[in-house]
């Protein structure tokens, strides 16, 4: 008789247990908690998007117009800057070098014309007017010598060849005192105009040199471009700094009292943004806070394929979005530059209604 209830029992038994599971896996799950709350909307209607939080001018990405090891970096982040303050000075040896080169260059090429200039001195004058001197007396005697043969009363006393010498010997005479006259008034002329716009043209190319390698020098020390805040150094003394864009700036530069939040709206939702609307910008991670002082500063009227930060070179990029770029104090917002928000903007609430045409064939009632 036991037995025979053995079988129906475990039957009722398996039943019951099988309805259990049955009923314990029905039962609903209670939702997660969410990490954060979500941001909360002040509007009926609005448009949302990410925004990330700049400079009120923008980032700007500090450069170096020439590479070189880095000798000096002379901020730090967070240290206000203004226009014209140095950041860092790259090593400067060699440039000095060449600037001693080229001003001593430059001193030689002012001593030259200064030279040209002062002709002609007095030592050089008096050993030529000496020479002319010495020929007008040497002619002087070769013509008294010449007219004394000529005065003889019987010429047939007096050699043809000799009378012949001492005339030759006078046209000598002449020249030598003409060459003399001509180099007296060569030296008293002083230098010759085209030496003198030669020299100058020299000395001007020196000192376009030098400024040359005094702007090079000038250079070499990186200045700020702007008034702000230094907002990242990515340099160390002795790192190489290359010249040209990079992917990492050596330095970034911008304003701190100021704040814009660029904000991306999807191509979907362009059409219901109103340039000049309110907007509410909440930080992620706790969206009670927020701030509402937004200011419209303008629409970026170009869409640009949305970027993904993935860094995976196989990545597709298949949104398009409109940046929408607002201003805020930065007291009123406890950010930073760099960080991301979520950002709601006033829209319509609607899209205007079109009417449904009528089927083909129908008579409106009028």
């Amino acid at each position: 008789m036991f037995r025979s209830l053995i079988i129906p029992l475990l039957a009722l038994a398996g039943l019951g247990f099988a309805i259990y599971t049955v009923r314990s896996e029905n039962q609903p799950r209670p939702v997660a908690a969410p990490v954060a709350e979500p941001a909360r909307s002040p509007f009926l209607s609005q448009v949302a998007g990410s925004g990330i939080i700049e400079s009120a001018n923008q980032n700007t990405a500090i450069g170096t117009h020439l590479p070189g090891i880095v000798a000096e970096v002379m901020v730090r982040p967070g240290m206000q800057v203004r226009t014209g303050d140095p950041l860092l000075r790259i090593d400067d040896r060699q440039f000095r070098a060449e600037l001693a080169v080229r001003r001593a260059a430059l001193e030689e090429a002012a001593a030259n014309l200064a030279r040209l200039e002062q002709l002609p001195r007095p030592e050089d004058v008096a050993p030529v007017q000496s020479r002319v001197d010495e020929a007008a007396s040497l002619l002087d005697d070769l013509r008294m010598q010449y007219e004394k043969m000529r005065a003889v009363p019987d010429q047939r006393a007096v050699v043809q060849e000799d009378l012949d010498r001492r005339r030759f010997a006078v046209l000598t005479g002449e020249a030598r005192l003409a060459a003399a006259r001509a180099e007296l008034a060569q030296i008293k002329a002083g230098a010759w105009k085209p030496d003198l716009e030669i020299a100058r043209a020299k000395v001007e190319s020196a000192r376009a040199l030098v400024r040359a390698a005094e702007t090079d020098l000038e250079r070499l020390v990186v200045r700020s471009p702007i008034d702000g805040a230094v907002l990242q150094c990515n340099v160390r003394v002795g790192e190489f700094a290359q010249a040209g864009a990079l992917a990492t700036p050596l330095l970034v530069v911008g304003r701190a009292d100021v704040l814009w939040v660029r904000v991306d709206i999807d191509e979907n939702d362009a059409w219901r943004l109103t340039p000049g609307a309110k907007a509410r910008a909440s930080l992620r991670g706790n969206a009670d806070i927020f701030t509402d002082e937004l200011t419209f500063v303008r629409v970026d009227p170009y869409v640009i394929p949305k970027r993904s930060l993935t860094g995976e070179s196989t990545e597709r990029v298949d949104t398009r979005v409109l940046q929408v770029i607002y201003a805020f104090p930065a007291s009123s917002l406890k950010a930073y530059v760099g960080q991301l928000v979520d950002v709601r903007i006033d829209a319509p609430s609607d899209r205007p209604e079109k009417p449904v045409p009528a089927p083909a064939g129908t008579k409106s009632v009028g």
